[in-house]
């Protein structure tokens, strides 16, 4: 499937020519707006590959834009804007642009930007998923250790009796031992369970 992309560009005859030239390298251009509110709305909706953005235009300017792209994860953002201080610079960053382009725009820039631009988001979202896995790893073990502790002090289990209780629950119920430790921990006895 070809990769889906939204311009954002207040400029009519600039958006007109970048969209003519990534449909031309293979692109599907789902959609083309002149301001940031704009891009934001047709985003949600249409939930593109990528969203080629402006910095300054009317409404709401395109790194405020971005910063709610990137808030609502929605999309990347590839910047191409013709300006290059370094204060929007560290605005874009700030608000999470994947890529930064300036214009004026030529034709081979275009396809490596955008390789790199979702490449980078694909790290990201991995990166995301990976840092999630591993808080809701290390909140399963806090629960089942305070409730080992529990099982030891009430029952007088060892560490590892108390394991294999939340273990063989957990089995025998078909529930998580997160889950069984969490209801250890609201009952506050084995008994109950």
């Amino acid at each position: 499937m070809p990769i889906r992309i939204i311009i954002a560009e207040d400029e009519s005859l600039i958006r007109m020519d970048l969209k003519e030239e990534l449909q031309r390298q293979g692109y599907l251009v789902v959609g083309d707006v002149g301001d940031g509110e704009s891009a934001v709305n047709l985003a949600r909706e249409l939930r593109p590959d990528l969203v080629f953005m402006d910095i300054r235009m009317p409404h709401m300017d395109g790194i405020s834009a971005t910063e709610v792209l990137t808030r609502e994860k929605i999309a990347p953002v590839l910047m191409l804007t013709a300006f290059s201080d370094q204060e929007l610079i560290d605005r874009a960053k700030e608000a999470g642009v994947i890529h930064y382009l300036t214009k004026p725009w030529r034709q081979s820039d275009l396809r490596p930007a955008i390789e790199v631009a979702l490449a980078r988001f694909q790290e990201f979202r991995a990166m995301e998923t990976r840092v999630k896995d591993l808080e809701d790893l290390l909140a399963t073990r806090k629960v089942v250790e305070k409730a080992k502790g529990l099982l030891m002090q009430k029952q007088g289990l060892s560490e590892q009796e108390a394991f294999r209780r939340i273990q063989k629950l957990s089995m025998n119920n078909r529930k998580s031992m997160r889950e069984v430790a969490e209801a250890i921990l609201l009952t506050n006895t084995i008994g109950d369970l």
